[in-house]
């Protein structure tokens, strides 16, 4: 009679809602880390959050980037892609600019001054684009193949954004009648060596 006033911890509800909190946050801090697992990265790659936000260059190894391969960078809180073309891809391309909204890109505002020719690239196997969308900041994805498309029979390689049908061939170029008005955006960078890009930074001496 005298235990009648105590409630058992297991039974009480409140502990048993507080079990449940615990026992769902674990699973979904596992889930996460499995996440980070399935998606190998380097670290040592990406500066700090407030450099990142301030703008700081960051860098990358491009040594073991095999043609058809994309290494994707952050700087200023943006994807960027860095991607090694093929030969084909590169010959592609300027077959392509009669269905290119701005084939030699005019538009100043989407790269550097350095940038210019059909590849929009320093090197012309590499390119390195800032990796959304100009319509509406979507991620398009990347269909590098030359290989008839459901959205394009004629495809020769290049990004798709599937929110909107957007198009942009391996230069980032965008095609004509899709949503996207310009072009990909080629962020500053330059080659420190034959391996290593830095993002950010504008080459020596450039305009």
């Amino acid at each position: 009679m005298a235990n009648q006033g105590i409630k058992d911890p297991k039974n009480d509800p409140v502990n048993s809602g507080r079990r449940r909190f615990l026992t769902a946050s674990t699973a979904v801090v596992g889930a996460v880390g499995a996440g980070f697992l399935a998606v190998p990265f380097i670290k040592s790659w990406n500066p700090s959050s407030r450099a990142k936000l301030a703008g700081a260059p960051v860098t990358a190894d491009i040594s073991a980037l095999a043609e058809g391969q994309r290494l994707i960078m952050e700087w200023r809180g943006q994807p960027i892609w860095i991607v090694k073309r093929s030969k084909a891809i590169l010959d592609a391309l300027p077959t392509l600019d009669g269905h290119l909204r701005d084939p030699k890109s005019e538009n100043k505002d989407q790269q550097p001054a350095y940038i210019k020719g059909e590849t929009r690239s320093i090197k012309p196997e590499i390119s390195v684009l800032v990796g959304l969308c100009t319509h509406l900041g979507c991620s398009p994805e990347m269909k590098a193949e030359i290989r008839p498309e459901p959205f394009d029979p004629e495809w020769k390689g290049g990004y798709f954004c599937p929110c909107h049908k957007s198009r942009f061939d391996m230069a980032g170029r965008v095609f004509q009648g899709v949503p996207a008005p310009t072009n990909l955006v080629v962020p500053p960078h330059y080659y420190e060596n034959d391996s290593t890009i830095v993002i950010g930074v504008d080459p020596k001496g450039a305009a």
